[in-house]
C-alpha cells in the first residue's frame, strides 16, 4: 500500500510538473510567434511612440540596466555584510533568531508593499520624486532578504575546519572572513546576488507605485533623472487596445527574457568558475 501512495505521489508530481512546463511552452510560443518579427535594431535603438510602427524600446532598455546597476550597488554591499555579520560575528541570542525570522519573514512579503514603502519614503519623504534613485533604493529593499538569507547559506555551508586551521595558524577574526570564508563562499554569494538582481528586472508592481512614467523620449543621464523600464513600457503596450502594441509588447518580453536568461547564464558561469578551486 506504501509503494502505490509513493508511486501515486510521484506521478502527481511528474504530472504537476509537466502541465507547468507545456503553460510555459505555451506562453513562450505565443510571445515569439507575436513578437520576433518586430524585433530589430531599429526596434531597440528607437523612443517609444504613438505610431507602432515608429516606437522602440530604447529608454526603457538603458533604463533597465540604470536601475539594475545603482539596485546592485545598493543592494549587494549592504546585503553581503550584513550576511556576514549574522553568520560570523552576532552572538547566537534570541535577538539575533528575532532578526533572521524577520528577515525571512520579509522575503515573502509582496513587491507592491515594497513599492507603497518606497512611495511614502523615498519619493515623498526624501523628496527624490520619481527618479532612478528612488526606483533602486526601493528594488533594494525589495531584494536585501533574499540576498542576506542566499548569502548566510552560502556562508554557512562553508566547513567549521577552514576556519579553525586559518584561526590555528593566527589569522585574526577578519582575516580568517576575508582570505578564507568569503572566497570559499563566493559561488553561493554570487548566484544568489544575480538571481536576486533577476528578480528585480522584471518586477513592475513597486515601479508603478513610486511612480515610474510610461512614455520617455530620451536615455538617463543621472540617477536623479527621470525613468522607465522595461516591465512598464510592456505594461503600456499590453494595455492598449490596438493590435499592433500587443505586438510590441510581445518583442518587448522578448528582450526582457534574454537579459534574464543572460543573468541566469551568467549566475552558473560565475558559479561552475569558482567551484573548480575549492577543494574540500
Amino acid at each position: 500500500m506504501r509503494k502505490i501512495k509513493g508511486l501515486a505521489f510521484e506521478y502527481i508530481c511528474i504530472g504537476a510538473t509537466l502541465t507547468a512546463l507545456f503553460l510555459l511552452a505555451l506562453l513562450l510560443w505565443d510571445a515569439w510567434d507575436k513578437g520576433a518579427g518586430w524585433l530589430s535594431w531599429r526596434f531597440l535603438d528607437s523612443f517609444p511612440s504613438r505610431f507602432p510602427e515608429q516606437a522602440g524600446i530604447k529608454s526603457a532598455l538603458w533604463g533597465s540596466i540604470w536601475l539594475m546597476l545603482l539596485t546592485a550597488l545598493i543592494s549587494i554591499p549592504l546585503g553581503v555584510g550584513a550576511a556576514i555579520y549574522l553568520e560570523e560575528y552576532a552572538d547566537r541570542t534570541w535577538l539575533t533568531r528575532i532578526i533572521e525570522i524577520n528577515i525571512s519573514n520579509l522575503a515573502g512579503v509582496p513587491s507592491i508593499v515594497y513599492g507603497i514603502l518606497g512611495l511614502a519614503l523615498f519619493v515623498r519623504w526624501m523628496m527624490l520624486g520619481r527618479s532612478l534613485l528612488a526606483g533602486a533604493l526601493t528594488m533594494a529593499l525589495l531584494i536585501l532578504p533574499i540576498i542576506i538569507i542566499s548569502s548566510q547559506e552560502a556562508i554557512r555551508a562553508v566547513p567549521n575546519s577552514i576556519r579553525e586551521a586559518s584561526y590555528a595558524l593566527g589569522a585574526t577574526k577578519w582575516q580568517t572572513v576575508k582570505f578564507h570564508v568569503l572566497p570559499a563562499a563566493m559561488p553561493g554569494v554570487l548566484t544568489g546576488n544575480i538571481l536576486a538582481l533577476s528578480r528585480a528586472m522584471g518586477e513592475a508592481a513597486p515601479l508603478i507605485m513610486i511612480g515610474a512614467l510610461t512614455f520617455i523620449a530620451f536615455t538617463p543621464s543621472s540617477p536623479l533623472d527621470p525613468f522607465t523600464a522595461l516591465p512598464i513600457q510592456i505594461f503600456n503596450w499590453a494595455s492598449r487596445p490596438k493590435a499592433e502594441f500587443q505586438y510590441l509588447a510581445a518583442a518587448g518580453i522578448l528582450v526582457l527574457l534574454a537579459l534574464l536568461l543572460a543573468m541566469n547564464a551568467a549566475a552558473i558561469i560565475i558559479r561552475n568558475k569558482y567551484q573548480k578551486y575549492i577543494k574540500w
